[in-house]
């Protein structure tokens, strides 16, 4: 948990800033096309260490495993030590947190990463409970110049890909070459790996390349489109991607691939989408709890500031509110 915060903001008011848990999160884990125990990771550990004392995996049935989730989610969470699973996908499974059941009591807050639908449904719930962020379907871009090497660009463009037909993949460049080039590795790649259909149908609808002027233009268009996942593959890719604002992760250099990410970087691989980075940050310990504010005053501190007080009250015709201050110090 994060220390609470005191701070005098005059002689005797104090304002001290509390961080609390939520009582009980909601946490989605995808199992349409693929099993994500990386995903139980990524809800439950951040969820875990905020202090959360109830926490319920929603993951959706799987034919094959008896109308259960897929086996290596349910290792994951008997790793984790988490006992509440459901057996639940889609948006059904997001509502049934929101709002209960007769055997599963209703969730404050619901994170996780989805497809559309699940997406669609955190947006319609925001408010009834918290939500995270809109968190899929998956996208990725990658701002590359003639210094990138066009096997690895290719190589994170199917990797994205390969999750969802609706994955998004945009190449950047200021490079007719590397364009070129990273097509020629496509044609190569896409027939070897093991999901080509997938990857095929996602780059054929949802894939598109930039062509910029340069890299600054490049940033721009990054920033525009603001990337659940950005690669930099630059020449002096550090400094480029400090000036990135819009992303939900940054991935610098040819040794960052998103995988890295989404398994062992140590950041979260719960990450904004849909532009939504503009807005929102990837999944966190601070997503499960509130900040609490607690005002501590002595006589003396609000006899200072009455006078204050009272300008903003009669300002706003609320005497009563003037009052209350005024009753405590004749």
């Amino acid at each position: 948990l994060l220390e609470p915060v005191a701070i005098e903001v005059a002689p005797g008011t104090t304002v001290t800033q509390r961080w609390v848990p939520v009582e009980r999160v909601g946490l989605y884990v995808p199992g349409g096309r693929v099993a994500y125990p990386s995903s139980v990771v990524m809800n439950v550990v951040p969820a875990q260490e905020a202090g959360v004392g109830s926490l319920a995996v929603f993951s959706p049935p799987q034919k094959d495993n008896g109308g259960l989730p897929h086996p290596v989610i349910l290792a994951a969470c008997a790793l984790l030590g988490v006992e509440e699973v459901y057996a639940a996908g889609g948006a059904q499974a997001v509502a049934m947190a929101a709002y209960g059941t007769t055997s599963c009591p209703p969730v404050d807050v619901i994170t996780g990463p989805g497809n559309v639908y699940v997406t669609a449904a955190k947006r319609l719930l925001r408010g009834v409970v918290g939500v995270d962020a809109e968190a899929g379907p998956t996208e990725v871009a990658i701002l590359a110049d003639a210094t990138a090497d066009p096997a690895f660009v290719a190589a994170d463009l199917i990797a994205q890909a390969e999750h969802d037909p609706m994955a998004a993949c945009l190449l950047i460049t200021p490079s007719v070459e590397l364009a070129d080039a990273v097509d020629v590795e496509l044609g190569k790649q896409v027939p070897a790996t093991r999901h080509r259909e997938r990857v095929a149908e996602s780059l054929a609808g949802q894939g598109a390349v930039a062509l910029v002027a340069d890299v600054d233009a490049g940033l721009a268009v990054a920033d525009g489109w603001a990337a659940e996942h950005l690669e930099i593959h630059t020449a002096d890719a550090a400094a480029v991607a400090a000036r990135v604002r819009h992303a939900g992760a940054v991935f610098v250099g040819d040794y960052a691939p998103v995988p890295l990410g989404d398994y062992l970087a140590g950041s979260n691989h719960v990450l904004p989408t849909g532009g939504t980075a503009r807005h929102s940050s990837g999944l966190a310990v601070t997503a499960f709890q509130r900040q609490v504010q607690v005002v501590e005053c002595t006589r003396e501190g609000l006899a200072a500031v009455a006078p204050r007080i009272a300008a903003l009250g009669g300002a706003e015709d609320l005497t009563a509110h003037v009052d209350a201050v005024e009753v405590r110090l004749r």
